[in-house]
């Protein structure tokens, strides 16, 4: 494109040619030494040294950042001291400065900036800026949260990727019900913390790669069509010329690979469920 300000690279290079870019305010420092430590990569494999997951494998040395899921630091007021990149996850992080010198990552809400506010309470005041962390029972109905624990304790799990956030519906007694980021509805106790406003990094989903180094560098090898092999590779090779198997699409073992639920019915969290994402009531 011959647009200096859009997001797509100009097609100097193959790679570049049909690359996305997503303009990202990060800081280009490294991450806190003390909040950082080293990751085994399993490649794919299990204990036994056997592949469970294909398709893993190489890429960049990563540290892990350790992130504060809990934000059990209530009533000390902490200030942003830079947003940074996590090369684990699609979330930027903001790294918190307390008043009583500790240091933190956290997944950075959308609007928060360096030098902003944050804060850890236990009652609701009379603002709700993003960061702002609250029990369930202290929030106003209608607010979009993020990082939202499942347990009372247990620290934030529901809506941590980049431009996530579920919808509070209604607090009644000691059941909180959600809308989540896959439209399901669901409760999670009245005591369960999360974090006002929405994930930042919201365009994450519109970035292209461009080229196929760069899965590459991100740990993902490639990935072979199941309509290329052989017949003695995987049930949908083989035939004549180019063919779309004529089944349903199903995994080298024959699992079917899409449309057939794989959820187990004896999942505890599944008697929460109000309304499941495909739209339907759960009956009881």
């Amino acid at each position: 494109m011959s647009k200096r300000n859009s997001n797509k690279m100009q097609p100097t290079t193959p790679g570049q040619r049909h690359r996305e870019r997503v303009r990202r305010e990060v800081s280009g420092e490294r991450p806190l030494r003390s909040l950082t430590r080293s990751r085994h990569s399993p490649k794919g494999r299990n204990v036994y040294g056997r592949i469970t997951s294909r398709r893993r494998g190489g890429g960049h040395k990563r540290l892990y950042r350790t992130i504060d899921f809990r934000r059990d630091k209530v009533g000390i007021p902490a200030r942003v001291e830079r947003i940074e990149h996590d090369p684990y996850r699609s979330a930027h992080l903001a790294l918190l400065v307390y008043a009583d010198g500790e240091k933190r990552y956290i997944p950075a809400p959308q609007h928060l900036q360096p030098g902003d506010s944050v804060r850890t309470e236990d009652k609701a005041g009379d603002e709700f800026p993003p960061g702002l962390n609250l029990p369930l029972s202290e929030i106003p109905p209608s607010t979009r949260i993020h990082c939202v624990e499942m347990q009372p304790g247990k620290g934030a799990q529901i809506a941590r990727g980049a431009g996530a956030s579920a919808q509070l519906i209604s607090v009644e007694g000691e059941r909180a019900s959600l809308k989540m980021p896959s439209g399901e509805i669901r409760m999670v106790h009245a005591r369960c913390r999360a974090t006002i406003g929405q994930v930042g990094n919201v365009s994450h989903g519109n970035e292209s790669l461009g080229k196929a180094g760069r899965k590459r560098w991100k740990g993902r090898r490639p990935r072979v069509r199941g309509v290329a092999m052989n017949p003695v590779d995987h049930p949908m090779g083989g035939g004549e010329g180019r063919t779309s198997g004529g089944g349903h699409p199903v995994s080298p073992w024959g699992q079917l690979a899409k449309g057939y639920p794989t959820r187990r019915k004896s999942k505890p969290s599944n008697s929460m469920i109000l309304v499941r994402r495909n739209g339907r009531k759960v009956r009881r």
